[in-house]
């Protein structure tokens, strides 16, 4: 049992799809199936626009490159090191800053101390779905003149106070990686506000080709594939459900759970729609095993959970040399590391299976 599975569509529900793809020959460049998947998610997610990806990363290089993003970019060192990695293939200087001990997004009180002359912008992330301060980290950005970029990869779905998470800050970049809420296999996607701006992100998601025989900048090959975008359609029909059921697990692991100390499950982050990605918890003190023991405790037993985000994206050997890398400046998301266990939860996962996982922890309390 691991920590996440891809949720499927069945299979008869796809071949109709996978054979319009056959008859009419088009695999990639933007065909059909790559436009109609846009339609249904800029309606499902009540976005403006959206720009579908080959995957996440490729989408998050793209935003910065849509924003001519350079110099300094501030940034939580609590992600998966995709987040800062986007800024290091665009040659940007990544400035980590601590984050809330409440939701383990970054920190809207360390951002303004941390800005110099050379910041452009924010980088933030909702990590696991839950959202980041967006009211703070936008006036924040407006305040300074700094762009904001939302990495939203765990937050399909998610509405704030507002509505649609995705609609906030410049940009918002999704992952539909197979592990996520909603995947197109692998896959991402860019939220933009208008049609300028989405054209933009078209044309450099396609080489920077402006027609046929112009080009107007160094883009990438970073579109999705008809295959893809129609796995992602059939999908989309289910995907509720999907979520329900995720609801269904969270609360099943949060009623036990309470029971045993030293366990202590993330709460949200005042999402008026959550997703329920992930399932995070953190040991405690009180607890008698220690985060890696109790890690390991469950593996040995055929239950394979992760320890997300660890280690911190400041301890990779690109990252240390940065100032902003010190652990001393990073306590919150340096303790959140080294306590953070992330739980089994997909939609296929049983009452069962949940049960499992908890009877294994109970007994680490044993």
């Amino acid at each position: 049992m691991f920590v996440t599975k891809p949720a499927l569509p069945p299979l008869d529900e796809l071949i109709p799809h996978l054979k319009a793809i056959w008859d009419n020959g088009i695999l990639t460049n933007c065909g059909p199936y790559h436009a109609r998947l846009e339609t249904a998610l800029v309606e499902y997610l009540g976005v403006n626009q959206i720009s579908l990806f080959a995957n996440g990363t490729l989408a998050l290089v793209t935003a910065l490159q849509t924003l001519d993003i350079s110099g300094e970019v501030i940034t939580t060192p609590f992600s998966f090191v995709a987040t800062a990695h986007a800024l290091l293939w665009r040659g940007i200087k990544p400035v980590f800053v601590d984050v809330d001990p409440r939701t383990l997004n970054i920190d809207p009180a360390k951002i303004e101390a941390a800005i110099t002359p050379e910041t452009t912008a924010i980088l933030a992330v909702h990590c696991f779905g839950h959202p980041a301060d967006v009211d703070a980290i936008d006036a924040i950005g407006k305040r300074h003149g700094l762009k904001v970029i939302y990495d939203a990869a765990h937050a399909f779905a998610v509405d704030c106070h507002c509505g649609s998470v995705l609609n906030h800050g410049d940009l918002s970049v999704l992952s539909f990686h197979a592990t996520k809420v909603f995947s197109t296999m692998e896959g991402g996607a860019i939220i933009s506000p208008n049609p300028e701006i989405k054209d933009k992100i078209d044309k450099l998601k396609n080489f920077g080709h402006d027609g046929e025989i112009k080009v107007i900048d160094t883009g990438l090959n970073a579109k999705m594939s008809e295959v893809g975008a129609a796995f992602g359609l059939t999908l989309l029909d289910r995907i509720d459900g999907f979520i329900d059921r995720r609801r269904e697990i969270d609360a099943r692991y949060r009623a036990r759970l309470a029971q045993v100390a030293g366990i202590h499950p993330l709460g949200d982050a005042g999402e008026a729609k959550p997703n329920f990605a992930y399932f995070p918890i953190l040991v405690g003190a009180d607890y008698p095993l220690t985060r890696d023991q109790l890690y390991f405790h469950m593996k040995a037993h055929g239950v394979h959970p992760r320890r997300y985000f660890y280690p911190l994206i400041t301890e990779f050997p690109m990252y240390r040399q940065f100032v902003s890398s010190s652990r001393h400046d990073l306590p919150i998301a340096t303790q959140a590391s080294e306590r953070v266990l992330c739980l089994p939860i997909y939609p296929d996962l049983s009452d069962q299976d949940v049960d499992r996982v908890i009877a294994l922890i109970e007994e680490g309390a044993d």
